[in-house]
């Protein structure tokens, strides 16, 4: 290659054939992967494969995507979604998440990693789907499928940081990152710099055109530091909606800055509200250790904010103050679940939430969360209420391995601890393969008899959302909760929306509770049997009121 103006290096060859392996040759011998390699041989430290891009033949190609009040998230990750953990026996399993009222799936970083098992957020490659999942055209199958199902396809990226093992663009470009500025996870990203801005733009653009993704969770956004004007993720955004016209594309953050300036200025749709969680795990299980011990004090008062104003205490701007009140922003703005990936994974045992609490307040805290305004995510396995764990895993050798090993017991002590009779002794060494083997789902579980009760509650109580709620939501505006007195342990919220009042009554108490007037038609109950008006103990019912325009 030779050497150009701004540093780079070109070479134009002629008819190679695709399929063809490549690599860059760097001063001292040593081949390495393209960084924006579209396909790897092997590992991230092998060569790069020559694809083409036009290869696929799209079956659904008038996908017109869907609005964002209709998401009704399903969070999944493809290594241990099916017992092969491919791309296409992945979309085996999205006809029953269709039939179930899901909407939307949302798939873990798939940005080609070291190794062949992990989360994907030490992605290296992030041009290149990940080999053990399949080849790029599998990945394209498989959102031409859910397209045809009529699902939307959302990826997790990871701009923040690069992977531990394999990135040697530290090596022959060292300008792409800040010289000795770290995040907890690696060297900062220089996004000051032109080719650099142009390499994650145009890899957001790459993810959204080349495989018609419907949208982006864009990784711990507090962590991508830059001080230009303007900011890489209003630039991002910007050239994303002047560039995909034909459909709605919807980029969504996870934020825990609690920043509102994103949000209020329309650059992002949503902010995984992590407050939410943490709240309504801490009155579920008393753990109070970790993120939990902030929420602990006077909880009942905390699910109150967090449901009706957004986040539990405003944070930092990302591209400019002041930052509106999170209660400003409608409820879509805010993406809620009662566990996703983190919350699970990181936990001692990777045990998730029905395991450990009364089966009936579990389905409380279901209806809370479809129920409610914003949107709704669940976790791969709680479509039929799996027992697999899931746990943190990698596939790491030496002193890497020995650090993600250690911080383990960190890890668990910030997500509840440990259970009785469990210490950090117990956690599944991360980089063992059998720890990867036991996150894989049993769709076995799904057929037996509480499974498929699980999965037809499910259906019903999305059914109403769909039907009852969801029109609604599209128009909703900020300042729509109102939140009203209410006994100890309860939560009593109305929402405006539109063209209804959506009235929600929580009953967390151990006691029972009986409601006053001024309630519209019961859409929802939970225990189902009983008078709508009467609260037994751990209950919910849900109200709607027609309102005159």
């Amino acid at each position: 290659m030779t050497s150009s103006e701004g540093g780079w290096f070109e070479l134009v060859v002629d008819g190679q054939p695709l399929g063809s392996p490549y690599g860059f040759v760097l001063s001292d011998g040593r081949v390495v992967g393209d960084p924006a390699s579209r396909q790897q041989v092997s590992d991230v430290s092998g060569l790069s494969i020559l694809t083409d891009p036009q290869s696929y033949r799209w079956q659904h190609e008038n996908w017109a995507g869907r609005p964002w009040h209709e998401a009704i998230i399903y969070e999944l990750h493809i290594g241990t979604f099916t017992e092969q953990g491919t791309f296409q026996a992945a979309a085996s399993k999205l006809e029953r998440l269709a039939e179930l009222g899901f909407t939307a799936v949302e798939l873990l970083p798939i940005a080609h990693f070291p190794g062949n098992r992990g989360w994907g957020y030490d992605g290296v490659f992030h041009y290149a789907p990940h080999g053990a999942y399949g080849t790029p055209d599998d990945y394209r199958a498989f959102v031409d499928v859910a397209h045809g199902l009529d699902l939307m396809v959302f990826l997790d990226v990871v701009y923040n940081h690069f992977g531990p093992e394999g990135n040697f663009i530290p090596e022959y470009a060292p300008q792409f990152f800040r010289d000795g500025k770290a995040n907890p996870w690696g060297a900062q990203i220089a996004f000051e710099e032109e080719p650099v801005r142009s390499f994650f733009i145009e890899n957001a653009l790459y993810w959204i055109e080349d495989f018609r993704l419907d949208g982006l969770r864009f990784d711990a956004v507090s962590e991508i530091k830059d001080d230009s004007r303007p900011h890489i993720l209003e630039e991002l955004s910007t050239v994303i909606r002047e560039r995909v016209t034909d459909r709605p594309v919807h980029l969504v953050t996870e934020n825990p800055d609690n920043g509102t300036d994103l949000l209020a200025e329309g650059l992002f749709v949503a902010d995984w509200n992590d407050a939410f969680h943490h709240v309504i795990h801490n009155i579920a299980t008393g753990e109070d250790t970790g993120f939990f011990e902030e929420v602990s004090h006077a909880p009942h008062d905390n699910l109150r904010k967090v449901m009706s104003e957004g986040y539990l205490k405003l944070g930092e701007p990302t591209v400019r103050k002041p930052l509106p009140p999170s209660a400003s922003l409608p409820p879509l703005a805010f993406v809620h679940f009662l566990q996703n990936h983190d919350q699970v994974g990181n936990r001692a045992v990777g045990d998730r939430l029905h395991m450990g609490i009364d089966a009936n307040l579990h389905r409380t805290l279901t209806s809370t969360l479809l129920l409610s305004p914003q949107i709704p995510l669940l976790f791969m396995g709680d479509c039929y209420k799996a027992t697999t764990p899931f746990h943190y895993f990698a596939d790491y050798e030496g002193d890497v391995a020995d650090a993600i090993r250690e911080n383990r017991a960190q890890q668990a002590e910030n997500f509840g601890g440990y259970p009785l009779g469990i210490s950090a002794a117990d956690i599944p060494d991360p980089n063992a393969e059998a720890t990867f083997l036991r996150s894989k789902l049993d769709w076995s579980n799904a057929r037996t008899e509480e499974g498929n009760e699980w999965s037809s509650w499910l259906q019903r109580l999305i059914s109403v959302r769909r039907e009852q709620i969801q029109p609604h939501l599209g128009r909703a505006a900020g300042y729509s909760a109102t939140v009203l007195a209410a006994p100890d342990q309860c939560v009593f919220i109305d929402w405006t929306l539109d063209k209804i009042v959506l009235q929600l009554r929580l009953n967390l108490s151990n006691a029972a509770v009986v409601l006053g007037k001024g309630l519209g038609t019961c859409i929802w109950s939970n225990p189902e049997a009983g008078s709508p008006l009467t609260m037994p103990a751990m209950s919910l019912r849900v109200f709607c009121i027609e309102r005159a325009l």
